[in-house]
């Protein structure tokens, strides 16, 4: 996991009973099709499957490169922990320039969007965003012996869930939680005190275009007001 001074953790909240597996989007079939290939077989998938639908899986917290949750069967509970792989410095530079490369791409991912002409243009940049099966590490507390287990395989589908909902989920296993985002975005878009790039005067700069820290913060405002729909709608009852 990339070090950073403050604490880079976020817990999200357990995920109640749900019924079928619903459409989802085209980003979380891309992971949960990462979580089948990682899969030992369709025995232990479906298994898998079934405790992630029953509410077995606790509160996950997720952090950069990896997410641990407790996991209950009957009358026991096991911690999990999965790995995914962080980008290095230069690919998460890349992905923070590609962010700010084309208007709207913050707004629609602090909105609960991954475009897929964004990640695209991401993976054409040699950045891996979305990950494969191979990818996914995992260690249980249980005795099986496969890796990943069913109660491994649980965790990794409630955080397609979870990615489904917030993209931000997936750059943050992936060492880009949110705030570290929107931070190097401020940084990106700041020109140095009295001058701008190209030369220009902060005058002239401004003259360019919109204030991009305006910007992000309508964006942010519209995020917000989004969730707060999301949650009044109990999107995970209907995936």
């Amino acid at each position: 996991m990339t070090p950073h001074a403050e604490p880079t953790a976020t817990t999200h909240p357990r995920i109640p009973p749900r019924r079928g597996g619903g459409s989802g989007t085209w980003w979380s079939k891309a992971v949960l099709r990462a979580v089948e290939e990682a899969a030992f077989g369709e025995k232990e998938l479906r298994a898998g499957r079934a405790l992630a639908r029953s509410g077995a899986v606790g509160a996950i917290t997720v952090d950069e490169g990896g997410a641990v949750a407790a996991v209950t069967e009957g009358q026991d509970a096991f911690t999990v922990e999965v790995t995914v792989p962080v980008l290095d410095d230069a690919d998460a530079a890349a992905f923070t320039e590609l962010v700010a490369a084309e208007s709207g791409r913050i707004a629609a991912l602090l909105a609960g969007q991954l475009p897929h002409s964004f990640v695209e243009a991401v993976e054409e940049a040699g950045v891996e965003l979305l990950p494969y099966g191979g990818e996914l590490g995992s260690a249980c507390t249980c005795d099986a012996w496969l890796d990943p287990c069913p109660h491994a395989l649980a965790v990794l589908t409630q955080l397609a869930w979870l990615i489904q909902a917030d993209p931000f989920v997936l750059t943050h296993l992936r060492g880009l939680a949110r705030e570290r985002v929107l931070r190097d975005l401020h940084r990106l878009r700041q020109p140095a005190a009295g001058s701008s790039p190209g030369g220009e005067s902060p005058e002239d700069a401004a003259a360019d275009g919109p204030d991009d820290v305006d910007d992000l913060v309508v964006a942010e405002d519209a995020a917000v007001r989004a969730a707060r729909l999301l949650r009044l709608e109990s999107p995970f009852d209907s995936w």
